[in-house]
């Protein structure tokens, strides 16, 4: 069969579809940043957790403070990037999700088992050790299996020669298990989150150091070892990510095309300079190098996607019926929803630790 007539007909869109392309890319590397420096730090948190003797204190108060905070973050930055995929890729996403439609509707109720889950790690100071890990344990466990389904509807979507096998699971049970990246992008996502997740404590100890908090410089050292060792790692991933590839596509950034190669090239000295500095416990270019190395990324997975796709479609081929004024309208909003974002912050940097 062939795969370009499961593909549906593409809706048309209000602006040039390089605005859309503009504000997915930017909403992504937001969502990217929430989603590691949350999994990461509670990541980092177990592992603390499981090297605390039975007598020590609790080792982890300032990322259970947080944790709670950090998820809701991930998740309402992340349905900005997902609404826009959907605007330029719609027929391949919603075609993926309906695939997927038993596990890709089951993320609602796992997501909130995992804050609640969260939750009770932070408010259980009183609780048994044992209970707070398990409940520590349970939200990671259920936010990695949601980023495994995650994972599983972003190969599917870009990989419509495996729909045909709907035929045989029609039951919306299909998991992308055959495509050889699955693995090794999921294993490069969760080890990416461990190094923000380190480099994320830094950043807090730091603030901390500022206001004399004891302790502040042990645990900012903690956390630049976490997000350098992390990093290497990711260095060690990446390279069998991007040999899984299909041959057409990872040679795109090998030499086979210029902006491709540029890019890519761009993101591994960025990931360079970031490891050169978290050996060196500079956080704050640690964070510049950081950040600049996952919107490099971020463009080289866009680039990726867009090569997965090109047998069957591009978004410059999508029909534009022009109407500007929701445009305005969702962007005025974008910005007020920002500026109220941002107020919260400080609002609550100023509430006492013990009040929280």
């Amino acid at each position: 069969m062939d795969p370009a007539h499961l593909i549906p007909t593409p809706d048309t869109i209000p602006a040039p579809w390089g605005v859309f392309q503009l504000l997915l890319i930017l909403t992504f590397f937001a969502h990217l940043v929430f989603m590691n420096a949350m999994l990461g730090s509670a990541i980092i948190a177990l592992a603390r957790e499981m090297r605390a003797k039975p007598a020590d204190p609790p080792p982890c108060r300032d990322i259970a403070a947080i944790l709670p905070y950090t998820i809701a973050f991930a998740v309402n930055f992340g349905v900005a990037p997902l609404l826009f995929l959907q605007v330029l890729y719609g027929h391949f996403i919603y075609t993926s999700s309906i695939l997927m439609g038993a596990y890709w509707l089951s993320i609602i109720g796992l997501l909130i088992l995992a804050y609640y889950s969260a939750y009770l790690y932070k408010m259980g100071g009183d609780l048994p050790r044992a209970t707070r890990k398990r409940a520590l344990t349970t939200s990671i466990l259920l936010l990695l299996i949601i980023a495994f389904f995650f994972v599983n509807n972003i190969t599917l979507m870009q990989t419509p020669h495996n729909w045909s096998a709907y035929f045989q699971r029609p039951d919306g049970t299909l998991l992308n298990l055959a495509d050889p990246t699955l693995l090794a992008r999921y294993l490069h996502f969760v080890v990416a989150s461990v190094a923000m997740g380190g480099l994320f404590l830094a950043i807090l100890a730091l603030f901390q150091q500022k206001k004399g908090v004891p302790g502040a410089e042990k645990r900012l050292r903690g956390g630049m070892q976490w997000f350098t060792y992390a990093t290497i790692v990711e260095i060690g991933t990446g390279i069998p990510f991007l040999f899984s590839l299909p041959k057409n596509v990872h040679q795109l950034f090998v030499g086979g095309a210029p902006l491709h190669t540029a890019l890519f090239t761009a993101s591994l000295i960025a990931a360079f300079f970031a490891l050169y500095y978290g050996t060196k416990e500079r956080v704050w270019p640690a964070t510049a190098a950081t950040g600049t190395t996952i919107l490099f990324m971020v463009l080289v997975r866009d680039l990726a996607r867009q090569a997965y796709l090109a047998p069957y479609f591009h978004p410059a081929d999508l029909q534009v019926v022009p109407q500007w004024s929701p445009m305005f309208l969702f962007l005025a909003i974008l910005v007020i929803g920002v500026a109220v974002v941002v107020y919260m912050l400080r609002l609550a940097a100023r509430v006492p630790e013990e009040v929280r």
